[in-house]
């Protein structure tokens, strides 16, 4: 899109623009969708399937003797960084 050093201030004339851009981008993806249909290459969607709106598994836990491993190998692994810097404590 030029640039013309004036800001346009219209904002329905963008409203409008932004409308049959969007119509004609509709168009296109149906034109496309008819044309991958008869070229037998179906929605051109490959692999895992969207997931089912509304259905997650829910936040993953963890048990508290997981916590408790990973917290003392963290500490490991400071312990070491500390004691290779120098840095004693």
């Amino acid at each position: 899109m030029p640039r013309t050093g004036k800001a346009i201030k219209d904002d329905s004339l963008l409203a409008a623009a932004l409308e049959g851009l969007e119509l004609q981008r509709r168009r296109i993806e149906e034109q496309i969708q008819e044309v991958r249909l008869l070229l037998g290459k179906g929605t051109g969607r490959r692999g895992r399937p969207p997931a089912v709106a509304g259905h997650t598994n829910g936040p993953r836990r963890m048990s508290a003797a997981a916590r408790r491993r990973i917290g003392a190998a963290q500490k490991r692994r400071w312990a070491e960084y500390r004691k290779s810097n120098g840095r004693a404590e």
